[in-house]
């Protein structure tokens, strides 16, 4: 990957081969990044039946390391991050002293004092920044390791076989949210059985000059099983109806974990003192009580689409705001996250719909996800 000038877009080590793929390209915090290569159903609906094929390589890694790093990390994260096993993963969140989200993370523990932070794209220097901020005073050291990783997604049912025919490494013993170093079509890779789509899948992080390479082996091993490049657009659509969070839509530093309905990574039982607390603590008081609102799910019964920030209506009033909304392919309707309030919130509730530029369209009020693969 090419350090630019802030001015310019950043491009991945993939990017000649998104352009000669035909691939429409969209600048995506800061980095230039495909968005569709043909249709984004067809991308989206590739990933639920066969497998889809994607470049990550904007999102931000960041290695800690030291006898220290344990304990940075259990101070600088809401996880207990300490009593992660060797080989293993975890998904957490980075807050500020007052709660609020500044990143939802991916931490794989590589070895015994050794952690890659893994953080979105558009918050990697907030994340790397806060880290190293904390980091005073622990033996530990924070690295910006953002330049030395290409990140490539293997994703949907037929990915396992797609990746096997690869790699000597034991994929079957490979548990979700766990990573092993292996070696895919002769390129050394940490292999990791993540992603945000819903569906079973793997994460290969190498080196940036092993990228094309291994894009190469791993479309051409997927070709008699319909594997096809995926861009974000649909990597969007199949989060969304897997009701995983977006940052700067679910998820803002004007919320707590709690607030988002993800309490349960914070770990008030680990050891020592850790960044926000208090704050949580409180928090979790608050949305055990009186939750202010809730995030749900919404079904349209029409065709028309919401979009983020469009108000959520009954009765005439404003109940809540869209964090999210798209056409789904899989359910055949416009869906949507929102944050509503608690008295509404309940599946079935009766009356509730959508401000789209004036008209009250009806929803269906359900719970996430809307999706859920079949194991």
């Amino acid at each position: 990957m090419s350090s630019t000038a802030p001015s310019e877009k950043r491009r991945t080590a993939l990017d000649a081969l998104h352009r000669s793929l035909g691939a429409t390209m969209t600048d995506f915090a800061g980095w230039d990044m495909p968005l569709r290569y043909a249709s984004e159903r067809d991308e989206h609906n590739a990933v639920r039946t066969k497998a889809g094929l994607f470049d990550l390589s904007h999102m931000g890694e960041i290695t800690v390391t030291g006898a220290d790093a344990a304990a940075l990390l259990n101070h600088a994260l809401v996880g207990n991050i300490a009593s992660v096993g060797v080989g293993r993963a975890r998904y957490t969140m980075i807050c500020q002293a007052d709660g609020g989200i500044l990143d939802d993370l991916i931490v794989y523990r590589l070895a015994e004092t050794e952690y890659m932070v893994v953080a979105n794209a558009s918050n990697a220097q907030v994340v790397l920044d806060a880290l190293v901020e904390r980091s005073a005073g622990f033996d530990a050291e924070v690295r910006d390791d953002r330049d030395a990783y290409a990140l490539l997604a293997v994703q949907g049912p037929e990915s396992p076989g797609i990746l096997k025919s690869l790699t000597d490494a034991d994929l079957d013993g490979l548990k979700y949210y766990a990573g092993l170093p292996g070696t895919v079509a002769g390129v050394p890779a940490l292999i990791a059985r993540t992603g945000y789509t819903g569906e079973d899948g793997f994460e290969l992080f190498v080196k940036p000059e092993h990228a094309v390479e291994l894009w190469q082996a791993l479309t051409k091993a997927g070709e008699g099983v319909g594997l096809v490049p995926c861009g974000l657009s649909c990597r969007d659509t199949l989060r969304l109806e897997a009701g995983m969070p977006l940052y700067g839509h679910e998820l803002t530093t004007s919320l707590t974990p709690f607030d988002a309905g993800l309490g349960r990574v914070v770990k008030f039982e680990k050891e020592g003192d850790f960044v926000g607390r208090e704050a949580l603590a409180e928090a979790a008081e608050r949305a055990s009580q009186n939750p202010p609102r809730v995030l749900v799910g919404l079904i349209a019964e029409g065709r028309r689409v919401p979009r983020a920030g469009y108000p959520v209506v009954a009765g005439g009033e404003v109940i809540g705001e869209v964090t999210s909304g798209a056409p789904s392919p899989t359910l055949g309707k416009p869906v949507a996250m929102a944050y509503v309030d608690a008295a509404h919130a309940a599946p079935g509730t009766a009356g509730v719909g959508v401000d789209i530029r004036g008209s009250h369209e009806p929803y269906e009020v359900v719970a996430l996800p809307f999706y859920k693969r079949q194991k």
